[in-house]
């Protein structure tokens, strides 16, 4: 049951053991800044408690990143520990190789997907914007989220490609199987989120099966890792989407009201939409192409 015909340990029990671990460092990473939300919005209603988490993260942006970006630190260092010392690999093998270049056409076709989604939702009266391009609205929240989306991305990636997939294929799992699991479990840890809806959970599977491959395809980090920020910025941070589910504070903003869920993903984000499915299939076509091109 705990071992394997080799007499190791099933790849399943050491990706349990690294998911619980690194649920638990987050919540000690996360801590301080729940510490410091509690003390500087507590607010009292005839002497009863009440406090809406999120609004009162809204009003504090640092406190948020300080939170969530605590909990993400606390993830990683989990994350590397665990693979130094439970699998005995080096950061090199997790998947912190090859060239910057990959890093780089990743933020690049994270960036224009999102921007080709937005375009056809504009075009198409799926969406409304609610401040010209000539007009945008800059915040603190454009930074705040920026570092927070770079955390994320790379947390997500050393964890479910890095970890998740490694782990497998050193215990002689299929390809196919490694893809698998990699993309479940990263579309499963979201379905907590606000607003998730069954087409979301089905794209960020897609997306998940979409890193794996670009993670496969270059032995390396990069690539998902610049891909998974700039579409998580672009959709909250610049046009003003929810981002799986997630408020948004974009620099500009856009109403989908009037458009049609199936589209926009309503609530959820764009995830939550037909296009986002459409994008992510060019993602791989995209990576293909880019890879071969390296080759060459």
């Amino acid at each position: 049951m705990f071992k394997n015909n080799s007499n190791h340990v099933r790849a399943g029990w050491i990706i349990f053991l690294a998911f619980a671990s690194m649920f638990i460092a987050q919540q000690i990473f996360a801590l301080p800044g729940g510490v410091l939300l509690a003390l500087v919005d507590f607010p009292f209603q005839d002497g009863n408690y009440e406090m809406d988490i999120m609004a009162a993260f809204d009003r504090h942006p640092w406190i948020f990143l300080l939170t969530q970006g605590g909990g993400t630190v606390g993830g990683m260092l989990a994350t590397v520990l665990l693979w130094r010392f439970v699998n005995k690999g080096t950061l090199k093998e997790l998947g912190f190789r090859g060239s910057l270049k990959d890093l780089g056409f990743g933020l690049l076709l994270g960036a224009v997907s999102i921007a080709i989604i937005f375009f056809i939702l504009l075009a198409s009266g799926n969406v409304i914007m609610l401040n010209s391009f000539a007009n945008p609205e800059f915040s603190v929240y454009a930074l705040s989220f920026l570092v927070l989306f770079i955390l994320v991305g790379f947390f997500e990636e050393m964890f479910f490609r890095g970890y998740v997939m490694s782990t497998m294929e050193r215990r002689g799992n299929p390809k196919w199987l490694v893809y698998v699991v990699s993309a479940v479990v990263f579309s499963l840890v979201h379905g907590t989120n606000p607003n998730v809806s069954i087409l979301g959970l089905v794209n960020i599977a897609l997306v998940g099966v979409l890193f794996a491959y670009m993670f496969d395809a270059t032995k390396s980090l990069w690539l998902p890792i610049g891909y998974h920020i700039t579409w998580n910025y672009f959709q909250g941070n610049v046009f003003g989407f929810a981002v799986s589910g997630t408020a948004p504070h974009g620099i500009y903003n856009v109403s989908v009201e009037e458009g049609s869920d199936l589209l926009t993903g309503g609530a959820f984000g764009l995830e939550g939409g037909l296009l986002a499915t459409v994008l992510i299939i060019l993602g791989y076509f995209a990576t293909r192409v880019y890879v071969k091109m390296k080759v060459e």
